[in-house]
């Protein structure tokens, strides 16, 4: 049975939408100023010739956007792992939820390391808080991504919640495809990674079980993501300070621009994917018989263990732990060369920060909380295994 009638306003464009999306983003200024900003000195009229050739979603990742991606790790990453593909199931398609960084290249990265050793890409959901302008609507859209809609009342939320859910539902049953899906709405800005209930509730709705059985209908397979540098890190610090300063801060599009901005181009140094073992075997250890808000956050725990055990630790995590916590228990991580260079990094970072009245010690308390909270939250697992 197909639903995709249903789901034409959020689902990837398909056939002949293709095209016309293409011809849409050809003629659109920005878009063309966007490719040229992205890859200097490219020819824009042969790089047209290429997007009008691409019928498929898999014509456009496969000629434009897996190049371009490889181009940006390469400039921007000094290593990029992924462990554990040979877990990955053609025939099984899986939710991979993972812990969130950056707002373009958790998934893009995830991607690209599928499409390398042969696996069909992800279908990714976004946020339409991040679709500033139509075209973006476009650009996603034929590059196998589909919509969170978030800007809508709380009378439409639950309507909005079930129709992606069905949708989510679809892909893993229906299409047979995987997709990713970031384990809270927005990143975590100081990198403490907490599986959201809400993002629970909303993946079971689709079903028609009960709320264990339709979560593993979607074979929820959680995906840990360890990023040596964050290039938004100093962004992320500088919201902090806003919010604590003025409660009614919020951001604007532009905050959101400057933010996909800095995490594409911005260095990272290691960048490490870890695919977790699937939590179904765990859930079938959830009493069905527990209240719906135990089993909701038996469910959250499990993918956040998952994530929690299989980050990669880099030696600034230790750096960041004891420089915040004023000990030495990991020096030998690390070397006092390394610690000279993490304290000029964070000193850095602090000097990019433009703000009226800048709080040091709070943005250096805030930058070291995000560098060893994954390291705490590792802790935390092992100390429980």
């Amino acid at each position: 049975m197909s639903y995709s009638a249903d789901f034409d306003e959020i689902r990837p464009l398909e056939g002949n939408e293709i095209s016309q999306a293409i011809d849409r983003l050809l003629k659109e200024d920005r878009f063309r100023h966007a490719v040229e900003f992205s890859v200097p000195g490219i020819d824009f009229e042969e790089f047209s010739t290429i997007m009008r050739s691409c019928k498929s979603i898999f014509d456009f990742q496969d000629k434009l956007i897996i190049p371009f991606l490889f181009g940006i790790a390469n400039r921007t990453t000094s290593e990029l792992t992924i462990y554990g593909m040979e877990s990955i199931r053609k025939e099984k398609p899986a939710t991979y939820i993972s812990n969130h960084r950056d707002i373009i290249l958790d998934a893009a990265f995830f991607n690209i390391q599928l499409f390398r050793d042969g696996f069909d890409s992800t279908e990714v959901a976004i946020g339409d808080n991040l679709l500033i302008y139509p075209w973006i609507n476009d650009l996603v859209r034929i590059n196998k991504s589909f919509i969170v809609q978030r800007g809508v009342s709380k009378r439409q939320m639950l309507e909005v919640s079930k129709r992606l859910s069905s949708y989510i539902h679809y892909v893993i049953k229906e299409k047979k495809n995987s997709l990713w899906i970031a384990q809270r709405e927005g990143r975590a800005k100081d990198s403490n990674d907490r599986t959201q209930d809400s993002i629970l509730k909303m993946l079971s709705l689709g079903g028609e079980k009960s709320f264990l059985e339709n979560i593993k209908e979607l074979n929820v397979t959680p995906l840990s993501i360890s990023y040596e540098y964050d290039p938004c890190d100093y962004l992320k610090a500088q919201e902090f300070q806003l919010k604590r300063d003025n409660p009614e801060y919020k951001k604007q599009d532009i905050d959101d621009l400057r933010n996909m901005e800095t995490g594409i181009f911005g260095f990272k140094g290691k960048v490490h994917f870890h695919i977790c073992n699937s939590i179904n075997d765990k859930i079938n250890q959830i009493s069905p018989d527990a209240d719906k808000t135990i089993q909701v956050s038996s469910v959250g725990k499990l993918i956040d263990e998952e994530i929690y055990k299989n980050y990669l630790i880099y030696p600034i995590n230790y750096i960041a732990y004891d420089q915040l916590h004023g000990s030495n228990n990991f020096e030998k991580k690390y070397t006092s060369k390394e610690k000279e260079d993490f304290n000029a990094y964070i000193e850095g970072r602090i000097n990019k920060i433009i703000l009226p009245e800048k709080d040091k010690e709070y943005l250096t308390t805030k930058l070291l909380e995000m560098y060893s909270n994954p390291l705490k939250n590792k802790l935390m697992i092992e100390k429980k295994l």
